[in-house]
């Protein structure tokens, strides 16, 4: 005779499971593997950066907006959810917050890109020297948004990147700006 505890059935009952029908599927440790996230599918920041607080991109941030970019090709790309709390008026998403996203997902471009032709293993703590934004058409809040960026020009130091702001296949806002790694003695450097 099977031991049921009143614990288990209450939590049958919750999910709807009728009392001696839940039977758990064996995994197997390769499931288990395979299911456990890999540095090649974590997002740059969660990568390289998993104790910032940025209220852009880091993950550490609970009231940020904790975008997570990943490498594409030669551009980086990253998908966010608005909610209503990053409204500007019913249904559509503050500017503010859309400059902020351009600017952290662009940010990591330039670092990622300076860190790859440096033939680096980390990132070189970047900050924003200018960025302006281009509002093509107001941007929905109740529907993804997919951001693209790209480097366009590169010295030893710095990168200029251009990015983008998509819904439903539309641009929504641009943006174009430079992006400078910081040296020793910068209250930036080293905050990855």
């Amino acid at each position: 005779m099977r031991h049921r505890s009143p614990g288990g059935e209450v939590l049958r009952a919750l999910l709807g499971l009728f009392p001696g029908s839940y039977r758990p599927e064996p995994v197997s440790a390769a499931r288990l593997d395979a299911d456990m996230p890999t540095t090649a599918t974590l997002s740059l920041q969660r990568r390289y950066a998993p104790a910032s607080h940025c209220f852009g991109c880091g993950p550490a941030n609970d009231h940020g907006l904790r975008i997570e970019s990943r490498e594409d090709g030669g551009a980086l790309v990253a998908d966010w959810t608005p909610s209503g709390r990053h409204e500007a008026f019913d249904g559509f998403v503050n500017g503010g917050i859309l400059g902020t996203l351009l600017d952290c997902h662009s940010n990591w471009t330039a670092a990622i890109h300076l860190m790859r032709v440096r033939g680096a293993d980390r990132p070189p703590s970047c900050v924003t020297a200018d960025y302006a934004v281009r509002f093509v058409r107001p941007t929905r809040s109740d529907r993804p948004l997919h951001l693209r960026a790209r480097v366009v020009d590169a010295s030893d130091d710095r990168a200029i990147v251009e990015a983008e702001i998509t819904t439903d296949g539309r641009s929504t806002a641009s943006c174009r700006g430079t992006f400078v790694a910081v040296r020793p003695g910068h209250p930036a450097h080293g905050r990855w």
